[in-house]
C-alpha cells in the first residue's frame, strides 16, 4: 500500500517511537524511508554583534552533528530490518514546511511523525510542528504519540 515513508525525526522520544513505527511498517509494505532532519537557522538575536561570526559556525557543525548522529541511528536501525533508507538534514526556520515541501518533492506518500503531546500554554508558544504538517499537507500523516 505505501511505497515511500518519510520520516522526520528531531531525535526525540516521540520522533524515536515514530521511528519504530515507520520501519516496522516499511519493512511489512517492503516500502523506502526517508528520514529527515531540520536544522532551524541560528539565531542573530541571541548573541552580540562581535559574537555572531563564531557563534554562527559552531552552532551550525553542532547542529549538523546532532542531526547526523539522529539519521545514522534510524538508517542503523532500517538497515537491520532490511528495508531501503536514505536520509536528509536540511535547513528551514519552519520546520513543518520542510517536512511538506520535502515529501512532495520526492512523492513520499505517507509521512510518519511523533508528537510531544504537549497541551495547554506550551502548545501554544511552542507551537507543534506535527500540528502544522496535519493542517498544512494534503498527504496521509501518521502520529505516534
Amino acid at each position: 500500500m505505501f511505497k515511500h515513508l518519510l520520516l522526520p525525526s528531531d531525535g526525540s522520544e516521540a520522533a524515536e517511537r515514530a521511528a519504530d513505527g515507520a520501519l516496522t511498517l516499511a519493512h511489512e509494505h517492503h516500502a523506502h524511508v526517508t528520514a529527515l532532519h531540520v536544522i532551524q537557522p541560528f539565531d542573530l538575536f541571541a548573541y552580540a554583534p562581535d559574537m555572531v561570526g563564531a557563534a554562527t559556525a559552531q552552532y551550525e557543525q553542532q547542529a549538523r552533528d546532532q542531526a547526523r548522529e539522529v539519521l545514522d541511528a534510524i538508517e542503523t536501525r532500517a538497515r537491520a530490518l532490511g528495508v531501503p533508507c536514505e536520509s536528509r538534514i536540511t535547513v528551514c526556520a519552519q520546520p513543518h514546511e520542510a517536512v511538506i515541501a520535502t515529501a512532495r518533492e520526492l512523492g513520499c506518500d505517507l509521512i510518519v511523525m511523533g508528537s510531544h503531546g504537549r497541551r495547554g500554554l506550551a502548545a501554544v508558544l511552542l507551537g507543534s510542528t506535527t500540528q502544522k504538517v496535519l493542517t498544512h499537507c494534503q498527504r496521509p500523516v501518521l502520529v505516534f504519540r
